[in-house]
């Protein structure tokens, strides 16, 4: 469930941290800060797959510990996000309208890497 105009992004983004959130996935909703397009339900979607796939807090646990890691080998905020493997097999396949009508279950493992993006 996609909610529109919501709150939801601008409450947790923080400017301490740089961290500007304009879509956020918690399942089952996505929330975005305005009206979104079909990339970033796309995106969003993405993320849902990842989520029911790990059962939800696995996801949220295995996420915070990449952006963590990554943070650890001297990312910047945006760097150790963008190399997530989440994030790396959304990013990689929004534009691709079908992507869940073909995606493999567990997907976001061919995207884990130790490299910089």
């Amino acid at each position: 469930m996609i909610i529109r105009n919501s709150i939801i992004p601008r409450l947790l983004s923080n400017k301490l941290l740089y961290i500007d959130i304009y879509a956020i996935t918690l399942y089952p909703f996505v929330f975005v800060r305005d009206e979104s397009d079909d990339i970033t339900n796309n995106h969003e979607s993405i993320h849902l797959a990842q989520q029911k796939e790990l059962f939800i807090i696995p996801f949220y646990i295995l996420y915070a510990y990449e952006y963590f890691r990554n943070k650890l080998k001297g990312m910047d905020n945006d760097s150790a996000y963008r190399n997530i493997s989440f994030e790396r097999e959304a990013y990689s396949n929004q534009k691709n309208l079908t992507y869940l009508q073909t995606r493999d279950r567990m997907s976001w493992k061919k995207y884990k890497t130790n490299e910089v993006v």
